[in-house]
Order: structure tokens, then C-alpha cells, then sequence
């Protein structure tokens, strides 16, 4: 499945830089009207070699200014010193070359209206158009009248893509600072919770074992009373950690849907992911086990499937045996390469079955679809059913 780097992110890979380069010089097809004017000798030799140098400088600014730009944006006074070549040249050549390098007031719009800010680039655009109209009066003046509704429309079509690729920038910045924000609240919580849990206990433990060294020589039974003691909150220390680190364990479905829309988009897969789970009155046990199904299958959509789109639907259905919430995977891919069923999926089936659900995988006519049931409800011992 080809991956593609997203709009406003470098290129992280050889095969990024080679597609991202492609992309570029298919653009540079509408200078070969400078260049057949080059080569065709219609100008003296001092006035040809003079054009190619402007010509290649011309270029070699224009891609600095506006690719390099949208991955790694320059400052504000570099945008408009690049700017400042371009505008230069542009007018130049094409006043003393003639109207074949108009052209160049085209590319001129684009880089104004993808790199300039937006007051800067509602002036500039217009301006670049009507000096490319001035001069073309000179010696092409319907070319020129064609080109100007062209200069206006392209220039002002980039300042929406450069706004785009600016806002996509701002929010994979603003992501990552939320995401780190939420990894440094969730270790506040995890401090908080092991003082709250082990601080009083340890802190008994040590006084207790003060008392317990202070009795041995003359009161050995005292002694042993305090050891028992420290041994009793040792194993209910010992039990309040293991409920803790049982909770921090337990994925919670509504963080594995945020957590596959991620990851899907990420591998480039076209998601369909519910924003609410909608889980009042569903028992953790069965939330957990439908969160593990979750992260056990969008893990085989990004690595094995070569999936182009995936669907993840949570419906509720009632049943003879009860209310229950039924998860379905379902993506376009080719699924892996094993016959049966993976050890990732004979776990699963087993955790699901321990919260009284079900689990269907497997092929279906375009793709592969995986459905896990969970109850809905408390489970009770009432009855000859599930």
C-alpha cells in the first residue's frame, strides 16, 4: 500500500524526497518557454548567457522560497529578501527578453501567495499581475491580457494552500505539546497514587520495625507482636499495589478508539472511527477485553493488511441472552500471510471468552472482518444461559 508524507511534513525518507521532487519539477514543465527562447538564438550571446544565469537563479530561489519553506518554514525577513529576488527578476527578464518568459510572473504569484502573510500577499499578487500586464503591452498584449486572470487566480489559490500547510504545522505542533502534556499529567497521577498507596504503609512498616529492634533484647513477645504487624500491612501494601498496577493495565476503550484513529492515520489508512463509545452500565472486565480487540486489530490493519480503508463500528444488540456490545473491524485489505488463526487472535479469544463474549475473524469478499461481543450488562448466575 504506498505511504504518502503528509502535507506540511518533510521529507523523512529517500523515497519522500524522490516523490516530493517529482512533484516539483512536473511544475517547471511551463519554463520551457524561456528556455526554447534561449535556444533558439534569438538573442545575442551576452544576452543569452545572461538569461540563463537570471533564469537558473530565478529557479533555484523560487524552490528555496516555496518547498523549502512549507517543510521548515524560514523567517519573515527571509521570506521577503527571496521574495525581493524573484521580483526583481521576473519584471527584468521578461522586459528585455520579450514575452516568452512572462511565464515567470506566474511562478512569482505562487511563491508570493504560499510564503508571504496573507495583508502582504492580497498586495503583492495584484501588483505582480499588473506589472507583468505593463510589460507585455510592450510586446505581446493579448498573451499578456490571457495571463493576467491566470497570475491572479493561481496567487490567490496558494495563499489557501500555504494557510493549510501553516495550520497543519501549528496542529502537529499543538498534538505533540498536548501529548507530551498528558504524558507528564499521567506521571503526576502515577506519583500521586503510589504515596497515596505505599507512603502510609512504609511509614508504618519503619516504626513498627524501630519498636520491633528496641523490644528484641527484653521483650522478645512484643517483639513478635510488631513483627506480625508488619508483616499484615506488608501483604495489604502488597495487595493495593497489584489493584493498582491491575487499573493502570486495563486499556480503556474510548482511549483505544482516540488511539487507532491515530495510528490508522498515521499509516495512511482512511478511518471510520466512532468518536463516543457509549459504555453506561458495560462492566470494566468486558470494556477491557473489547479494548484489547481493538488494539489486537488495528495493529493487523497498520502491519499485515495492506489495508486502504478500515470501518470500526460499536453497536448495541439485544439478545436472548442479554444486552450486548458488539465491536466490528472490517478493512479492504489482503489480511496476512498465516492459514489460521495467529497467537494475537487464539489470546484474544480466549480473554473475550473469560468476559463471557465471543470473537468472529476472518476472510470476507474485500478484506477482513473481525467481530467481538461482549455483554453489556453485569453477568448473572440466574438461568440456563450464556
Amino acid at each position: 500500500m504506498p505511504r504518502h508524507t503528509p502535507v506540511g511534513w518533510p521529507p523523512t525518507s529517500r523515497r519522500d524526497l524522490v516523490i516530493k521532487s517529482l512533484w516539483i519539477l512536473v511544475w517547471l514543465v511551463f519554463l520551457s518557454s524561456p528556455v526554447e527562447d534561449l535556444a533558439g538564438g534569438h538573442h545575442s550571446t551576452a544576452a543569452t548567457v545572461a538569461g540563463s544565469c537570471g533564469l537558473a537563479v530565478f529557479v533555484g530561489v523560487y524552490l528555496t522560497m516555496v518547498f523549502r519553506n512549507i517543510g521548515r518554514p524560514f523567517s519573515r525577513g527571509v521570506v521577503l529578501v527571496l521574495g525581493g529576488i524573484l521580483g526583481v527578476l521576473a519584471p527584468v527578464l521578461a522586459y528585455t527578453l520579450g514575452s516568452a518568459w512572462l511565464g515567470l510572473f506566474v511562478y512569482l504569484a505562487v511563491a508570493y501567495g504560499a510564503t508571504l502573510p496573507l495583508r502582504a500577499a492580497y498586495f503583492a499578487i495584484p501588483a505582480s499581475a499588473l506589472a507583468m500586464y505593463l510589460i507585455g503591452l510592450r510586446s505581446a498584449e493579448k498573451e499578456a491580457r490571457g495571463l493576467v486572470v491566470l497570475v491572479v487566480l493561481i496567487g490567490f489559490a496558494m495563499t489557501g494552500v500555504g494557510q493549510l500547510v501553516r495550520t497543519t504545522i501549528e496542529l502537529r505542533k499543538a498534538r505533540a505539546t498536548v501529548a507530551q502534556l498528558a504524558a507528564n499529567e499521567e506521571r503526576l497521577r502515577l506519583a500521586r497514587d503510589l504515596h497515596d498507596l505505599l507512603g502510609h504503609s512504609l511509614s508504618l512498616i519503619t516504626l513498627k520495625s524501630e519498636l520491633a529492634g528496641r523490644m528484641l533484647p527484653g521483650h522478645p513477645e512484643q517483639a513478635a507482636r510488631q513483627v506480625a504487624d508488619i508483616e499484615q500491612v506488608s501483604r495489604q501494601a502488597l495487595v493495593d499495589v497489584r489493584e493498582a498496577v491491575t487499573g493502570y493495565r486495563r486499556p480503556r476503550l474510548a482511549a483505544e478508539l482516540a488511539g487507532a484513529q491515530v495510528a490508522l492515520a498515521a499509516a495512511g489508512v482512511a478511518a471510520e472511527v466512532p468518536a463516543d463509545p457509549g459504555l453506561a452500565g458495560v462492566p470494566e472486565e468486558a470494556e477491557s477485553a473489547l479494548a484489547w480487540a481493538l488494539r489486537e486489530a488495528v495493529t493487523n490493519v497498520v502491519r499485515h493488511s495492506g489495508a486502504e480503508r478500515c470501518a470500526v463500528r460499536l453497536l448495541r444488540h439485544e439478545t436472548l441472552d442479554g444486552p450486548v456490545l458488539e465491536l466490528t473491524v472490517e478493512d479492504n485489505g489482503s489480511g496476512g500471510s498465516g492459514k489460521g488463526p495467529g497467537n494475537g487472535l487464539t489470546g484474544l479469544t480466549e480473554r473475550l471468552q473469560k468476559a463471557g463474549g465471543t470473537l468472529r475473524a476472518g476472510r470476507i469478499r474485500q478484506g477482513f472482518r473481525l467481530v467481538a461481543r461482549v455483554p453489556a450488562a453485569p453477568r448473572t448466575d440466574v438461568g440456563s444461559g450464556a
